[in-house]
Formats: C-alpha cells, structure tokens, sequence
C-alpha cells in the first residue's frame, strides 16, 4: 500500500458503524461484562466491538491501557462454540507477558461457559501446548515465531479459523517477527476471516500489512471522536543530565523505531552522538553543514532506501529532508526556538501515516516542555525511563525470536552438524570466560541482525503475491440480538 491508496482509503470511509453502549450488548456478553464488573464501554470497546458483531474488518489506533484487549476478546468468547474442539480464534502478540495478560483476562471474561484458552510462546516447554491442541483450545494467544514452530510441525491447525487479531502490531514489526507473521498467513483457511489490528502507531510499514491480511479494513482512531489516523504522538522522557548518552541508547532500544532522525543543536554534538550510537553497533550516520555535497547526497539516499536506520543531524542539515518512512523522531536537545520543535517533529507523521516525536529533557529542561504545549496545544505523553532490566528482557525476547527462526530454516543435515557444539556450549556456560565469550557472540548477532533489517525487507514482502479470500455481502444486524 502507497501513501496515496492509504490516503485514498481512508477518504472513501464515508459509512461508520455507531457505536455502541453497554446495555447494547448481547445478553451473553454483557453477562460477561457485568461479572467483569464493567459499569460502561470504553471507547475502544464502543466503537469497536461492533465491527467484530458485524464482521467488519478494521484497523484500530489503542493505546496500552484503553481496554483494546476487551474489545476484541469479548465479541471473540460471545462468538466461539465450546461444542468444537479446535481452534476458532488466533490472537498474536509481541511478548510473551502480554500473552499471559491476554490469555488471563479471556479466561476471566469465559467464566464458566467452556472456552479453553491456551498461552503460546517461546522460552517455555512445548509439550503444555500441544497437550492444550489435543484437548482442542478454541482461542490461542500467541507470539508469531511459537505458534509457527507449531503451525509447521502441525501440532495446530487452522482450516477452522474464524478470527485473527493483530494485537499490538507495531511492536511485533519492531521486533522483527514479519517474517513469521507472513507464513503464518500460509496456514490460514482460504476463505473469508475476520481479521482485525490493533496498534498504538500506524507507520507505513503497520499500513502495508492491510494488503496482507485484512480484507477492505476501516481505520479507526478512538483518542478522537472521528474516525482518523494519528499524524504524530509527542512524548518527552525525564532523563539524567549526565547519562543522557545512555538514555537515549535504552529509549532507542524500547521504542525501536524503523527509522529516525536524532537532532542535536550543534555539530559537535552531532559528531559525539554518532559516535556513540555506532560504538553500540546501531547503524548510524550524520548529516551536518560539514559535510562535501556529495556525501551529503549519499546519507540522504541511504535513508530513503532503508539502508540507513538513525540519522543523526542539526537542523540545518536535516531542513527539506522528506522521509516517507520515518517512525521517530528524536530530539536529543530541546531547541530554544519555539518553531524548530514543530519543524523537528514534522519529520514525521506525514501524509496521514502516524509518527512518534520523542523529546529528551533533563530536570532542568522540563520547562520546554510545558512551553511548546502551551505554544502549540500539544499534550505531551511522559513515558517512564526504561531501566537496564527491562532493556535487557526485551533484547532477549528479541534475540531468542531470532534465533529460534534461524533454526526453523536449518535441514536436517545442518541441525545434525551442529550437535558437535553441544559439548562447548555446556562446557562455556559453566565458566566465567566462557559465558563472556557466548554473550559476545549474541551481542554481535543481534546487532547484525539489527543492522541488517530494514524496511525494504518488509516493502519486499509486502508486494509478494497475496492469498486472496471471498467475503460474504450478507450482513448480520447484532442490534437484533440485543438484550431487552
């Protein structure tokens, strides 16, 4: 999908579905609700859960915290028929903590009406989980790389699917699991489905995947009262003034954004934070005043093919630079001139695509903040500094995503060959040198791997050939199964 049909797209959604309140609700749904101890819908669950009762593929714009999962998990339970014992819904998650949350939260909306519901993702034994196929779970939460080693080795079939949620799309992008995200569609039935997506962004990249798996979606915002796409979010992390080098390292690492540009104020600056950045294996580069015209070209070229992830620039440097791609921007010094924050943060979320503006202040700077909200009635999101710990859970979860696809594409012979490191590796894990050797070794292949995709791995795959479904035109009216 181009920046054109999206735009074109969203233009001809001239039908909406109302929303709904509470007492609008199935009588087995709002049951559910009641029991939940629900007193009223959530915009996402108001606006949303309609298109689930009507069929009605969609794309929604919901933050952590906007009761998304209830929205997709209640018409979901409403819908299964426990009498069947094989799976009628799919819902794939980043993470295998959100996979336990989800997988907790439709247990507690099920009740007692027969729903199984299995967790699946990696780090954990495979047998639960396929012990859980055999008794026949009717709604799997899953991490794309888990459910497709039980996809291919066919503990889990899905020929009987009815519904497939994208939970938190944008991250499962930012952690690389497109790949996996596109065989899994392999093991789809080929006939209509309701699919739906959830994320807190919508890049380009999140856009491109309407062409893959969503057939005709509605885009919907629920931050607003109309239907829309976010242009940009701002955000602004408190940071320390004398680690903010570091910080800005563990915020990349949360946010992983596709591509960016980082501005500084000055050129030195430009300079050290390239450094920096490319010290701790992130493929960076700068763009200054300095720089002859032809090199200059190149980086920008670079960027623009998805063969340079960070761009780290003044904004001199970076003025009239149009980046269709950019995720993030970054900006590492607030400026002192009003409109050179809104000319930073225009970088992206442009033609109708979402963005994300990342402010970094110290204590000192906090009152930039303030000022260019009040300047530009912004609402500035503050995020909390990620710690070291949860940095480093999430590049495991990361890696070991990796890593487990790798192996799913060795044969036979290469799975045979490796088992002559089996010895070493125990050998290295019990010894103190040994274990810095293995961690070098995973700290080089995850910034390899960093490195190396780009969004035009994603561009690629997107314009593969695409299986294609019947939708049926017949339409339910779920106000007719309304309670009362």
């Amino acid at each position: 999908m181009t920046e054109q049909d999206f735009n074109q797209q969203v233009e001809n959604q001239t039908e909406q579905i109302p929303s709904i309140t509470l007492q609008d609700l199935p009588e087995k749904m709002l049951a559910s609700a009641t029991r939940m101890g629900w007193t009223t819908l959530t915009p996402v669950q108001a606006g949303g859960i309609p298109y689930f009762l009507l069929k009605r593929d969609m794309m929604a714009q919901a933050r952590t915290g906007s009761g998304k999962t209830g929205a997709y998990l209640l018409p979901i339970i409403e819908a299964i028929d426990p009498r069947k014992d094989f799976c009628q819904a799919l819902v794939l998650v980043p993470t295998r903590e959100l996979a336990q949350q989800v997988t907790a939260e439709a247990r507690a909306l099920s009740g007692e009406n027969g729903v199984r519901v299995v967790a699946v993702y990696g780090g954990t034994s495979y047998q639960p989980q396929i012990d859980a196929f055999k008794k026949g779970a009717h709604l799997v939460v899953a991490t794309p790389g888990r459910v497709l080693d039980h996809l291919l080795k066919r503990n889990l079939h899905l020929d009987r699917l009815d519904y497939l949620v994208f939970d938190e799309a944008d991250r499962m992008l930012s952690m690389g699991f497109f790949p996996d995200m596109v065989r899994v569609q392999d093991f789809l039935p080929n006939r209509d489905i309701h699919s739906s997506m959830f994320s807190a962004t919508f890049p380009m990249q999140v856009m491109r995947l309407t062409n893959r798996f969503l057939n005709d979606p509605v885009f919907l915002s629920f931050s607003r009262d109309h239907v829309h796409v976010l242009d940009t979010e701002h955000v602004f992390y408190l940071v320390p003034g004398m680690d903010k080098d570091r910080a800005l390292v563990r915020i990349i690492e949360m946010e992983n954004p596709s591509q960016a540009i980082i501005f500084c104020n000055t050129k030195d600056k430009v300079f050290y934070v390239t450094r920096v950045l490319q010290r701790f294996g992130y493929n960076a580069d700068q763009l200054s005043s300095d720089l002859p015209q032809k090199a200059r070209d190149q980086v920008l070229d670079n960027v623009r093919e998805g063969k340079l992830r960070f761009l780290v620039a003044t904004d001199v440097a970076a003025r009239g630079i149009d980046i269709p791609e950019l995720s993030h921007v970054f900006q590492y010094e607030p400026p002192e001139d009003l409109e050179l924050y809104i000319h930073r943060a225009g970088r992206t979320g442009r033609s109708g695509v979402s963005g994300t503006a990342v402010l970094l202040v110290t204590y000192n700077e906090k009152k930039y903040v303030t000022r260019f909200g009040a300047h530009y009635n912004i609402k500035f999101e503050e995020r909390p500094m990620p710690k070291d710990e949860d940095v480093q859970a999430l590049v495991a979860q990361r890696l070991v995503g990796q890593l487990e696809g790798r192996l799913r594409e060795r044969d036979r012979l290469q799975v045979e060959r490796m088992q002559r490191f089996l010895p070493l590796v125990k050998e290295l894990a019990e010894e103190e040198d040994g274990v810095a050797l293995l961690a070098m070794l995973l700290d080089d292949t995850y910034h390899d791997w960093m490195h190396h995709f780009q969004i035009a791995d994603i561009v690629t795959a997107t314009q593969a050939p695409i299986k294609t479904r019947e939708r049926p035109t017949a339409k339910k009216n779920f106000r007719s199964k309304r309670r009362g």
